[in-house]
């Protein structure tokens, strides 16, 4: 954001609520497959908080909802096509208001970086057998099963954590 807020204990506070709201979503993908809606909901009224709170200039105000609303119709495309779940589309589209424009780019390919390992590494535990003491939690047998998707809420705020030098800067400022 701007020099003088880089450290500052309101950035921090907010950072922190942000990467506790992300990894929340993370945490619930990784274990129900699903993202709840309160979720992205919290990360908009944090933003907007924020926003109050440091009263950030109307032409960045508007270019970060630019960058929100812009990925909400990027994920919902996705989601249309069956390449992203309705969660994963919000939680995205939410992270990138926080990230506006000048931060998006380095977001996309942090998340998508993070989405490739993820899809990886479980095509790879999907090919093994799975124990029996794992196949007890449901959770585990879940991730093992080849049918089901990829809880691509763990990438995102995987992604998320990667960008967060971008998170709310400006450049030239």
């Amino acid at each position: 954001m701007f020099d003088s807020c880089a450290a500052s204990p309101t950035m921090i506070l907010f950072s922190l609520l942000f990467f506790s709201i992300m990894l929340v979503g993370a945490i619930y993908d990784l274990f129900t497959y699903t993202i709840p809606n309160f979720l992205p909901l919290f990360l908009i009224g944090t933003f907007a908080a924020f926003a109050l709170w440091q009263a950030l200039p109307w032409p960045l105000l508007a270019a970060h909802a630019g960058a929100g609303l812009g990925m909400l119709v990027a994920g919902w495309v996705l989601f249309a096509l069956g390449l992203l779940g309705g969660g994963d589309a919000k939680l995205f589209a939410a992270t990138s208001l926080w990230m506006g424009w000048h931060g998006l780019l380095n977001y996309l390919i942090m998340f998508s970086l993070c989405g490739g390992v993820l899809a990886l590494s479980l095509l790879l535990f999907r090919r093994l057998p799975l124990l029996a003491r794992l196949a007890r939690h449901g959770w585990i047998a879940t991730l093992h099963d080849k049918a089901q998707g990829v809880p691509y809420g763990i990438a995102l705020a995987a992604g998320a954590l990667l960008a967060w030098p971008d998170l709310l800067t400006v450049p030239g400022q």
